[in-house]
């Protein structure tokens, strides 16, 4: 049975919260230090596609559009994160107007569009 709790936890330097591909049950909020999202290109480079700062929110696309991590996440600094699991995220969701909920759905979409054609031109 999945948890509808948000939990917290402590990450260090060089931890990987998660890796590009993986499936994204959970979305994670910044509640100290920083976490970068970096994503592999073709030749197996890294690229940097941001660092997520006290406050932030990343891992949430996933739970969105049920498509796999398109990108890595790798704490920077030592971090405190709550997590927050697909049933608590899910359970939200049902509560919003579909509008925003499509709304939702089409933003994501976009974006990892824009971030494939971005990486693809390498930039």
């Amino acid at each position: 049975m999945t948890s509808k709790f948000i939990e917290r936890k402590v990450f260090f330097p060089g931890q990987k919260v998660f890796a590009e591909g993986e499936e994204g049950n959970r979305a994670y909020l910044v509640e100290k230090g920083e976490v970068e999202i970096f994503k592999k290109t073709e030749e197996g480079e890294e690229r940097i596609l941001g660092v997520i700062t006290q406050g932030g929110i990343f891992g949430e696309m996933a739970l969105i559009d049920n498509q796999p991590r398109m990108a890595s996440a790798r704490i920077l600094t030592d971090a405190t994160l709550s997590i927050i699991p697909r049933a608590a995220f899910e359970e939200k969701l049902r509560h919003a107007d579909p509008f925003l909920r499509a709304l939702l759905t089409i933003f994501v979409r976009n974006i990892r569009t824009l971030t494939t054609e971005k990486l693809k031109r390498g930039g």
